[in-house]
């Protein structure tokens, strides 16, 4: 069974930095593109980042050169280091797995 567990959240002030992980479980990790979405009060789910298994990455424009996707194989973890972090990046992050596994979020807000 797919399991997805995000932790890392939490209160921030802008220009702060927080690195969120997602525990995976359930299937062969390495074998599968992993990504980062995030969905803001009253907006809908965007992504965030994302990474192959071969390790090349992509990013919403929004969050490039602050944020950056990793994964670590022999963990069967994934993660976001956000630095920078301004308000508008005040969202639940969601760990995904393609094709429609999703973890249960973990809320990040960016606020003095």
């Amino acid at each position: 069974q797919v399991q997805l567990v995000e932790s890392g959240g939490g209160l921030v002030q802008p220009g702060g930095s927080l690195t969120l992980s997602c525990a995976a479980s359930g299937f062969t990790f390495s074998q599968y593109f992993m990504s980062w979405y995030r969905q803001a009060p009253g907006k809908e789910r965007q992504l965030v980042a994302g990474i192959r298994t071969d390790g090349r990455t992509n990013y919403h424009d929004s969050v490039k050169g602050r944020f950056t996707i990793s994964r670590d194989n022999v963990k069967n973890t994934l993660y976001l280091q956000m630095n920078s972090l301004k308000p508008d990046d005040t969202a639940v992050y969601f760990c995904n797995r393609a094709v429609g596994f999703w973890g249960q979020g973990t809320q990040v807000t960016v606020s003095s």
